[in-house]
């Protein structure tokens, strides 16, 4: 905790210097108000601050509800707080509380990130052994996940409310918009699942049945609610004959057996954990064969590809910068997002499409084993763990933003208007929403009438202030910040501590706050005798330097640089497999990189080969997430 404190210390009276003012009077009650409330106060109680000001600035003025907890500048109305005043005072107008013509944007960033840097922090809990007091952790960290489970119950409640009360006509205009956007999308899958050209795989994450990352390729059930669909003996088998046996005595679980996901709470942040839910094996193998012609047939629309975002974030915070700047654009942030997309939405969406319709309802999971609520039967279409969550989320959400416009228009868009007029203002990726400030209302009221809700606090379009996929503007400047991750570590055996504090340190470099990174600096030398300048693409864990890296010696083979550091080993466990499972695992791996690569034409097969990325050699006999992690000193190159 002491270290915590100190860090903040450090970084507030760099930011004081660079905004001219001081941050005395800010350090004393930080670590008066720490000693009383614990790290909740920085984790929880300045997160809030932080969140006060972002919605200040959006709305141009400071409320006098705004910076709750915090004694108010003496004398006056405005609602300025006394805490981090000299910064307030450079953003908003000390008398009235309007923000300024031109606020100073360093101020911006300073309050920013001294509010907002351990809001993501990670704080495990300590286990009580026998005959040890609790320190109350325990209990706040239970507590906390009780309450998580209860909204997720109360989630799914909401969501049947909503089905309930929506009225078939915006139904059928909701159908009407998706199959303008995804009508061919839709169709080249539906036939993808027709002629069977899925291609199923596992991940290596953790399964309802708790099978082993190589175990799941010898999973012994299926759901009979796949087999039309996802047929066992072409799933399971790399060669249904010479396997017939194993398939013999494969259990099909009927509906009413069937596996329920497991629902988990995950860290997100000290105030509240996120949920995730746990897939069982068979329907996450099935998912991702149909995401597999989903992502496909995405990239071969160009209109689609520009407006939704699976794996580059980078086009919404280009959209969110050109929002700031101009105001034009606005960023919304959808709370519970995965866990409202209604399954009704689902269907309507792929009901003319039955092939799709048929896999995409087969493999999705209807019960939720619920801590302390126990199994319940599901209305939304899927909690995050499903491989089709995000994908199925996006395009709900991206046909509710064109049917908000269309209402604003008063008139229905067709394709060609939405890519001529909106390819470059509309922007999905997960639950970050960018859609244009004239229609954004009309979008808001949209997602509230098919029972989705906009989080106020993190939705930005009066102001200058955007936020997007982790980045945020204020007026066309970039003032993210860096959050701290981990609690610092006070041993090097604390490895992924150490590789933590090592990251914090290097962010905190490259975002110009020289004086934290060289407090961490002088920190983490305690702990690592070796810890060189190395550039950011090294193996070894250093210090990452505009002024480039340092080397002791030359490889004698290769007469590359080499410098003696902390190399982090992550092994994936030991996870033995062979007969069938290993055949089917390889031949399928083969064939999903096969349907990536573009044969060349009058060539043989065999060019195509050579292409191809290499396989883990291990693969058959590690597989997994690495259970843990180690830092092991020894000789790489510092590039």
């Amino acid at each position: 905790m002491k270290s915590l404190i100190s860090l903040w210390s450090c970084i507030a009276h760099e930011m004081a210097m660079r905004c001219c003012t001081s941050a005395t009077h800010d350090v004393k009650t930080v670590m008066r108000r720490t000693e009383h409330e614990g790290l909740s106060f920085l984790a929880i109680t300045l997160a809030d601050y932080g969140k006060d000001l972002q919605r200040a600035l959006d709305r141009g003025f400071v409320a006098p509800s705004d910076f709750q907890g915090f004694s108010k500048i003496p004398g006056r109305l405005t609602g300025l707080p006394s805490f981090l005043r000299g910064f307030h005072e450079r953003v908003f107008d000390p008398c009235s509380g309007a923000l300024l013509d031109v606020p100073d944007i360093d101020a911006i960033f300073a309050i920013r990130q001294l509010t907002l840097m351990f809001s993501k922090i990670a704080f495990p809990d300590q286990p009580v052994k026998a005959g040890q007091r609790s320190n109350g952790r325990q209990v706040v960290s239970s507590v906390r996940e009780r309450r998580a489970m209860s909204e997720y119950v109360q989630c799914e409640q909401d969501v049947r409310a909503s089905d309930s009360l929506l009225d078939s006509s915006y139904l059928d205009d909701f159908r009407r918009v998706s199959d303008m956007l995804f009508g061919d999308l839709l169709a080249k899958v539906d036939r993808d699942v027709y002629w069977g050209r899925l291609i199923p795989k596992h991940g290596p994450g953790a399964v309802a049945d708790k099978l082993s990352s190589n175990g799941k390729w010898n999973q012994q059930t299926w759901p009979a609610r796949l087999s039309r669909c996802f047929p066992a003996d072409h799933f399971l088998s790399p060669n249904p004959h010479f396997n017939e046996e194993k398939l013999k005595d494969l259990n099909i679980l009927e509906p009413g057996s069937e596996i329920p996901v497991r629902v988990i709470t995950v860290p997100k942040t000290l105030k509240s954990p996120r949920i995730i839910a746990i897939e069982p094996t068979a329907m996450q193998y099935a998912q991702q064969a149909l995401l597999g012609a989903i992502l496909d047939a995405f990239k071969e629309d160009g209109f689609l590809s520009r407006v939704i975002g699976f794996d580059d974030q980078e086009p919404n915070r280009v959209l969110a910068h050109r929002g700031s700047l101009s105001g034009d654009l606005a960023t919304l942030d959808l709370s519970e997002a995965s866990d409202r997309v209604s399954n009704q939405h689902v269907r309507a969406m792929c009901e003319n499409y039955p092939h799709l319709h048929e896999a995409i309802q087969a493999c999705r999971s209807q019960k939720a084993d619920v801590p302390g609520f126990g199994v319940q039967r599901l209305a939304k279409y899927a909690s995050m763990g499903s491989a089709l969550c995000f994908p199925i989320e996006a395009m709900v959400f991206l046909t509710l933003i064109f049917l908000g416009i269309e209402r604003e228009l008063s008139a229905p868009l067709s394709r060609r208007q939405c890519v001529k007029l909106f390819s470059e203002q509309v922007r999905v990726f997960g639950d970050d929403l960018i859609v244009p400030r004239d229609y954004v209302l009309s979008v808001v009221d949209e997602l509230h009438t098919f029972g989705y809700v906009v989080n106020a606090g993190k939705s930005y379009w009066t102001g200058r202030f955007r936020e997007s996929c982790g980045r945020e503007y204020y007026d066309g400047h970039d003032v993210s910040i860096v959050k701290v991750r981990q609690v610092l570590p006070t041993r090097r055996q604390d490895a992924s501590g150490v590789i933590s504090a090592v990251a914090l340190r290097n962010q905190l470099y490259w975002a110009g706050i020289w004086s934290g990174a060289r407090w961490l600096d002088n920190y983490l030398r305690k702990l690592l005798k070796h810890f060189p300048n190395v550039a950011p693409t090294s193996p070894l864990l250093g210090r990452e330097s505009a002024l480039g890296y340092e080397f002791s010696k030359l490889d004698p083979y290769l007469h590359s640089p080499l410098t003696k550091g902390y190399i982090v080993k992550a092994e994936s466990p030991r996870d033995p497999l062979d007969g069938s499972g290993a055949l089917l695992k390889c031949l399928l791996q083969r064939e999903s990189r096969l349907s990536r690569v573009m044969l060349p034409i009058k060539s043989d097969a065999s060019s195509a080969f050579n292409t191809l990325p290499s396989v883990d050699d291990e693969h058959l006999e590690r597989s997994g997430r690495p259970e843990y992690v180690n830092i092991k000193l020894g000789m790489a190159s510092p590039f």
